[in-house]
């Protein structure tokens, strides 16, 4: 279900068009049904291509009118098996993509009147589990563009462990580097530089094998790539790529020439997790960053967003409560970070 080039699927582009537009699971129900058939029902059993029965009390089946065989409008998408109405699912995508901060679950429990506060975790998890495309392309590789490529750790103070011992998690990225129109009232913002797509995965370590390996998987063949002088970056010219090395020695100016993009992301990064979340737990970072880098990547098109993530949710498979509490489940990762 890809409906991130369908113009004949509105999406709502203020909180009364989405009330308008969504006014109960019906219209939530319909709404699916034409992203997943555009050209009217065809039964997935007998091919029948005919109006389906409908059901006031059912409105996410179809059945089809030959082989009355029923169609689940949720199956193959994070919501299949939910006991959740579509209209409670709708407004969770909706205020995630739309809203620039997204909103933690005990935000999202309060403002949907949910009773309790699992539901709003599972959904929300549910909907990052969809975040990242299956078939995810690489950044970089544009002509006279670069990509910048950084670590750092993720987490709070590590208290009556002893000095140099913490809890934190490695974090890698690697952001493209655009440049800004000449003339262009920023342009003279980090010299017109600014970011464009975003790659963000949980390193095991800052070995070589890991960090190479990463970059190997989310930036394109042959595309320049800025990186401090750690050692786990230098095997990256062996490997394919323009790779510029920077000593930077604790000198914030060399970062800022050099490395200043990757740096804000880590920042606005940080500032999120803290500020919306106040914090998450190693288990489920993956997941956060899954969140942070599909919202920062269409930070454009924010409202778009909400068609694009049901668009990605379609044939994904989601956790349910046990695996997300267990530790069974494992959140998917940008493309070859798995």
């Amino acid at each position: 279900m890809d409906v991130l080039h369908r113009d004949d699927l509105p999406f709502p582009a203020s909180l009364p068009a989405f009330q308008r537009l969504f006014p109960d699971d019906a219209a939530c129900a319909a709404y699916l049904e034409k992203a997943r058939w555009g050209n009217g029902f065809v039964c997935p059993h007998c091919h029948e291509a005919r109006d389906p029965f409908r059901f006031a009390n059912r409105p996410a089946v179809l059945r089809c009118r030959k082989c009355r065989r029923d169609t689940g409008l949720t199956v193959g998408t994070v919501m299949e098996r939910t006991h959740t109405p579509l209209s409670v699912w709708f407004w969770a995508a909706y205020l995630v993509s739309s809203q620039t901060d997204g909103m933690s679950a005990t935000q999202f429990q309060r403002q949907l009147g949910l009773s309790r506060y699992e539901t709003a975790f599972q959904i929300l998890h549910k909907l990052r589990s969809g975040m990242v495309r299956p078939d995810q392309d690489r950044i970089g590789g544009i002509p006279d563009e670069h990509v910048e490529v950084d670590e750092t750790y993720v987490g709070g103070r590590t208290r009556g462990k002893g000095r140099g011992v913490h809890d934190k998690v490695l974090v890698v990225s690697a952001v493209e580097v655009r440049q800004r129109e000449p003339g262009s009232w920023l342009d003279k913002r980090k010299g017109g530089r600014y970011a464009g797509r975003v790659r963000l995965a949980i390193a095991q370590d800052r070995s070589e094998a890991s960090l190479c390996g990463f970059v190997e998987e989310v930036v394109a063949p042959d595309a320049q790539i800025i990186t401090d002088d750690w050692t786990g970056y230098n095997s990256l010219i062996k490997r394919g790529f323009k790779h510029l090395a920077v000593a930077e020695r604790g000198d914030h100016r060399v970062a800022e020439e050099y490395l200043p993009i990757v740096h804000l992301v880590f920042s606005n990064l940080k500032t999120w997790l803290n500020g919306t979340h106040h914090g998450v737990s190693h288990q489920h970072l993956q997941a956060y960053l899954n969140e942070f880098t599909f919202r920062f990547n269409r930070r454009f098109y924010p409202f778009n967003a909400f068609r694009s993530l049901l668009g990605i949710a379609g044939d994904t498979s989601a956790p349910t409560y046990d695996e997300l509490y267990s530790g069974e489940w494992a959140h998917p990762r940008c493309c070859g970070c798995g």
